[in-house]
């Protein structure tokens, strides 16, 4: 059987419906999103909807909120971010609501569960590997949602509170952190070798010393990544290099 697309996928998903009043409080929701959000652990009901949120992912929704507070006729382009509990992936998107004399009457939060789109099942099931890695990375680009394909992805860097997503064609945005994305991909593949950088292992086509530190040429040629000083040893052990190895050059 063929595989189906992600948008013939994500056009045949049910929408979680989720209603705030003006004072941005939960007051109701579908039953979509009472089935994908853990209602009956925070009871979200009458409470502020960024208390029902981990702290990290409480700018993005405040982001989201705010957007359409001042731009209630604009169509700003979909945002993604991480439900922790459960683990999900929700494509969400925001939109003000008014009453007949157009003033605020609150707001509708609509989201698609991507999870099963952008994910590939972990073939351990233990409690420390619940998580599914992702093996399309959501991307927004104008008013479009673009999945890029992990293994498409030279290296990723943090902006903020998001990410560049990097491949050999584009650098595209990213609503999640590079912590939440670094969490999801094959550790086997990525390799997060400072702060604000991971990259793909399979896409480093050569490792150089500038001012005593390492960084790292991308296959592409004109992207240099650097490594951080406690990274560059399981950098070079992950390459089956030591530090003495002469293929480490000297830029000079």
């Amino acid at each position: 059987m063929a595989q189906m697309s992600p948008l013939y996928a994500l056009e045949r998903f049910d929408i979680g419906i989720v209603y705030l009043d003006v004072e941005r409080r939960v007051v109701g929701m579908n039953d979509l999103a009472r089935r994908t959000l853990p209602v009956e652990e925070l009871r979200p009901f009458d409470r502020h909807v960024l208390g029902l949120h981990p702290e990290r992912s409480r700018s993005k929704v405040a982001f989201l909120l705010d957007q359409a507070a001042v731009c209630p006729v604009a169509n700003p382009p979909p945002m993604t971010m991480i439900i922790n509990i459960p683990e999900r992936v929700l494509l969400i998107k925001v939109s003000r609501l008014s009453d007949g004399q157009s003033g605020p009457s609150g707001y509708v939060l609509v989201f698609h569960d991507i999870t099963e789109i952008v994910s590939a099942e972990l073939p351990l099931k233990s409690e420390a590997n619940q998580r599914r890695r992702l093996k399309k990375i959501p991307t927004a680009s104008g008013h479009q949602v673009v999945l890029v394909d992990a293994d498409d992805v030279l290296h990723l860097h943090s902006d903020g509170h998001y990410t560049r997503v990097v491949t050999a064609e584009d650098n595209s945005f990213c609503n999640l952190s590079i912590s939440d994305i670094e969490a999801r991909l094959d550790p086997e593949q990525f390799m997060r070798v400072h702060r604000s950088h991971i990259v793909n292992l399979t896409a480093i086509k050569a490792l150089v010393r500038e001012g005593g530190r390492l960084v790292i040429q991308l296959v592409d040629g004109d992207r240099m990544v650097p490594v951080s000083r406690t990274s560059a040893g399981d950098l070079l052990a992950r390459l089956g290099m030591t530090p003495t190895e002469g293929s480490v050059r000297r830029q000079s």
